[in-house]
């Protein structure tokens, strides 16, 4: 069981800190990979949560593969995300307060495919052609990689 899980049987849906990564992969068109996630039925990037002794590129590394089958030869920093723009409640109620850092990956090998348990979907858009029903944590993500 995860470390979130563990805390949520102790505190419920009480806001908590949850720290961890996610991941804005790019093919070779300059295309950002997305899933169309189950929770929310919006899209997002590959991302999850820290577990106990991991660094933030190991989450990146580790929920890129299981989300996308994608295993990162290279991941850039793209900057650290905080505060009340990343306070986020699940549609089951858990309550966040995100702590995001975002890693670039443009450098991948393996085979593209989703986790169906978290996602319906997974495929790549161009950046002019984005879905309109992104998640709001992931909105703010890509919102800040356009600006560069």
């Amino acid at each position: 069981m995860s470390y979130i899980m563990n805390l949520r049987k102790k505190v419920g849906a009480e806001p908590l800190i949850m720290v961890g990564a996610c991941v804005l992969i790019f093919n070779n068109e300059n295309q950002l990979l997305m899933q169309l996630r189950k929770d929310n039925k919006c899209w997002g990037l590959a991302g999850g949560s820290m577990e106990l002794g991991e660094s933030l590129e190991d989450v990146a590394s580790r929920e890129m593969f299981e989300e996308t089958g994608l295993k990162a030869n290279q991941l850039d920093l793209l900057s650290t995300f905080s505060g009340k723009d990343f306070y986020y409640q699940y549609p089951h109620g858990d309550e966040v307060y995100n702590v995001v850092t975002a890693f670039i990956c443009r450098d991948y090998c393996g085979s593209l495919k989703f986790e169906e348990s978290e996602a319906t979907d997974i495929q790549f858009f161009d950046l002019t052609k984005l879905p309109n029903n992104i998640s709001p944590p992931d909105q703010l993500v890509i919102e800040r990689f356009l600006k560069l």
